[in-house]
């Protein structure tokens, strides 16, 4: 009886095939084998409020169907079973007695060890990618005449330039090369919006890759040809709001989909309210349920069917593409309990899988309560595995250009990493000198390239897991504005008439390529380091200018000075003996150059010395 049935739903899909058309289900497949064996599909079509759904192939069963206050959305609760195959799983869909389509549903098999997946650690150093601006490597796609925005200019700082998956591919090679492990490119999804596409924050299709970046095929690509060369791609994942343009703004399942509805109402951005044992409750309320900006609506995270897509969205992506981690955007604007259950919804399936949050607060307190681990006052127990580490930076920039004294200057890096305490994990945080969102560093340091180098060769030696934004390598500076558009500026080289190119070298200047081949040298050699890449960090408080950190494990020893001051200074290496060696020899990491240890160690003026101890 099963087989007559299952051949008529076969031969019903043919004459529904017009139909089927019609009616969008998300996620569009799935997999089989996965630890949660439970998994809710959204149709989306024409009035499908009220229609049943039957499925008649073992291994995909029916548990209950849910109506939306929209007429337009059926949410339906499916259970694959453990022993279920891949292959097509016909869904019919069935309304007033009639049959509105057949859905084959595709259940796929898993690539083998992907629960078990690399993602990324300390090992690795993240390049980040703003991909509008990185490479132009498919002309035909810049413009698409459907969307809002279709049209490609670099002379606006907020137009679209054309940069793309593709060009991003074409470059694999050059950020392998330059010693990168892994990309953070800025979300990729589809943004069509009116004004402002490029940086990818206003999503409107969860689903969809933006057609000017690219297809979900090309995406799928990228993440195989960077996996061939020892990188893993680390997935933008924004789950605080939506686009304003998404079809959801147009027809929402249900009416608390939106908070405060289609109303823009700023968010307070008080932040620090989740840990405040002071806090009102209505200051809680006004940072997760506002606004970011009026194109950006706040979705509500506390309605259960919103939430399940969300994290079943981010699982469909792992999955298909083949994903080696995710940055989460503005963690903490979410509600917290639906970022907890994300979080240890992804962990559950990907027990190894690391993902990192943005938590822009200066106080180590703030961010660290987020941190897996944490033993937190109100009992909260975060399942996040690392945080973007703004303390740290922030003390960086200060440190290299506030004048020494007793309480500022390196004193503020010392400072900050004596906060480590904090953290469960702080070799886990993702560590940098600048983002998409701030002053590059370049102009951080007011172009001063000697504190620049320092700058680099802290990133790279220190704890943690360092993020380098593009073109980094090569002097970028936002000398006129602190507009993103500025500092978001086209790699070079990355379209045909380009004067320089920073792949090929052509014509870079003398700096330019220095600073170049100066941080190649040490990502490339941090790699090879476990000292570095795994190691402890011991420290010895700044004096006159002079801040001393070591990395070590039990095999093997780094030693790093900076010395801020004008002029080269003679280091005593007895201030050190704790942990140095009289008889050590020191290996400078850039020259190659091998020494005893002496009475005094010198450091170049304005420079930073990183030496491998034997």
């Amino acid at each position: 009886m099963k087989k007559i049935i299952y051949l008529l739903f076969l031969l019903l899909s043919f004459t529904a095939f017009s139909q089927e058309k019609s009616i969008q289900i998300e996620p569009m497949n799935w997999w089989v084998g996965m630890k949660n064996p439970n998994l809710q599909l959204v149709l989306r079509g024409e009035n499908i409020k009220g229609a049943q759904v039957k499925s008649a192939k073992a291994g995909l069963k029916i548990l209950k169907i849910h109506n939306a206050e929209s007429p337009n959305y059926l949410f339906v609760d499916v259970y694959i079973d453990k022993a279920a195959k891949s292959g097509e799983y016909p869904l019919q869909i069935m309304k007033d007695g009639k049959s509105l389509a057949i859905i084959n549903y595709s259940l796929e098999a898993r690539v083998s060890g992907s629960q078990n997946r690399e993602s990324f650690t300390s090992k690795d150093v993240i390049y980040l990618i703003t991909p509008d601006r990185f490479a132009n490597g498919d002309k035909n796609n810049d413009a698409f005449s459907a969307m809002l925005e279709n049209d490609v200019d670099r002379s606006k700082l907020f137009a679209r330039h054309g940069g793309d998956i593709q060009g991003i591919i074409d470059r694999l090679d050059y950020i392998k090369k330059m010693g990168y492990t892994a990309i953070w490119s800025m979300p990729l999804l589809e943004n069509d919006q009116k004004v402002q596409s490029y940086h990818g924050y206003s999503i409107t299709n969860h689903y969809k890759m933006d057609p000017r970046f690219g297809t979900n095929e090309k995406f799928k690509e990228l993440c195989v040809e960077a996996h061939k060369r020892g990188i893993k791609i680390i997935s933008d994942i924004v789950l605080n709001h939506i686009g304003s343009g998404h079809y959801w703004m147009k027809d929402m399942p249900f009416k608390d989909w939106i908070n405060h509805g289609t109303e823009f109402v700023s968010t307070n951005h008080r932040r620090e309210t989740h840990q405040d044992p002071h806090r009102s409750l209505a200051d809680k309320k006004g940072l997760v349920d506002g606004w970011f900006v009026p194109s950006m609506p706040d979705i509500n995270q506390n309605n259960p069917f919103l939430a399940k897509y969300m994290i079943q969205n981010t699982i469909w992506w792992i999955e298909y593409a083949g994903l080696g981690g995710l940055r989460i955007d503005t963690y903490p604007y979410s509600e917290k309990s639906f970022s907890n259950a994300w979080t240890l919804a992804i962990s559950n399936e990907y027990p190894r899988f690391n993902m990192v949050g943005e938590e822009w607060s200066l106080n180590p307190i703030i961010p660290s309560y987020w941190q897996k681990g944490k033993v937190n006052p109100d009992g909260f127990q975060s399942g996040l595995p690392s945080l973007m580490d703004f303390p740290l930076q922030n003390a960086i920039y200060e440190g290299l250009t506030e004048p020494e004294s007793w309480n500022q200057g390196l004193l503020k890096i010392y400072s900050v990493l004596a906060n480590d305490l904090v953290y469960p994990n702080p070799n886990n945080l993702v560590i940098f000198l600048d983002n998409h969102d701030m002053n590059r560093f370049f102009t951080q340091v007011k172009e001063d390239k000697d504190l620049f180098k320092i700058g680099l060769s802290l990133i790279c030696t220190m704890r943690g897991i360092p993020q380098i934004y593009y073109g980094t390598e090569i002097n970028f500076a936002n000398p006129k504005s602190n507009e993103h558009g500025e500092i978001r500026r086209d790699f070079l080289g990355g379209w045909p008439n380009d004067v320089k190119d920073a792949v090929t070298g052509s014509q870079l200047s003398v700096n330019e390529k220095n600073t170049q081949d100066f941080l190649a040298s040490l990502l490339n050699w941090r790699k090879g380091n476990e000292a570095v890449t795994q190691g402890k960090l011991m420290h010895f408080a700044p004096v006159d200018g002079i801040y001393t950190y070591f990395r070590y494990t039990d095999k093997s020893k780094v030693m790093v000075i900076v010395n801020k001051n004008a002029k080269e200074s003679q280091v005593n290496p007895r201030l050190y003996k704790e942990i140095l060696p009289s008889n050590a020899t020191l290996k400078n990491i850039i020259s190659g150059q091998i020494s005893n240890l002496g009475e005094y160690i010198k450091v170049g003026p304005k420079s930073a010395l990183i030496v491998e101890v034997n």
